[in-house]
């Protein structure tokens, strides 16, 4: 009967509701709680730390108009972009997908049945590989072929991988 004849009363720091004896220890311990300003975890920090992979801030976009070349787009926005005059063929290409998948069904049923090979379907397109593909680009320094996102992406990475090669051949040739 003691407690209920203390009523709850609220904490001036947060509000929360606590009896009287509880609120005098509660309210010095929140005020200096709430007073600290806590550095958001970072488990990106906390796994490179000891690895000697150095972390770089990115740089506040600056204020005023920007260029299309000096700020690139996230994958994302590159992906769901509309850029003009380039048309999507996604379905075409679905519809190859669709069709090798069923002609490869076709052949393995005719493998275990013993009955001769049904014809290759010929794609509307291009080939279905990937690397064939005609709206892929081709990398100067590596000759690798990628869609036109990741292609931006790579260019200083080929770029520096191959004077590096060049590098450690000259130092090994002499």
């Amino acid at each position: 009967t003691a407690a209920r004849s203390q009523d709850p009363a609220p904490c001036t720091t947060c509000g929360r509701h606590f009896a009287q004896d509880v609120l005098l220890r509660y309210e010095p311990i929140c005020k200096k709680v709430s007073n600290k300003k806590h550095k958001p975890f970072s488990s990106l920090k906390e796994r490179l730390q000891g690895t000697g992979i150095i972390t770089l801030k990115k740089q506040p976009p600056a204020k005023g108009i920007v260029k299309l070349e000096a700020c690139p787009l996230s994958p994302y926005e590159a992906f769901h972009s509309k850029q003009p005059g380039k048309k999507s063929n996604w379905r075409q290409h679905h519809e190859d997908f669709i069709n090798t998948i069923q002609s490869t069904k076709q052949v393995t049923k005719a493998l275990k049945e013993g009955h001769p090979l049904p014809p290759l379907p010929t794609p509307s397109i291009t080939p279905v590989v990937p690397f064939l593909q005609s709206d892929y680009i081709q990398r100067p320094h590596c000759s690798r072929r990628f869609n036109e996102a990741a292609a931006q992406r790579d260019v200083k990475f080929c770029e520096e991988a191959a004077a590096r090669r060049a590098f450690a051949a000259k130092t090994t040739g002499q």
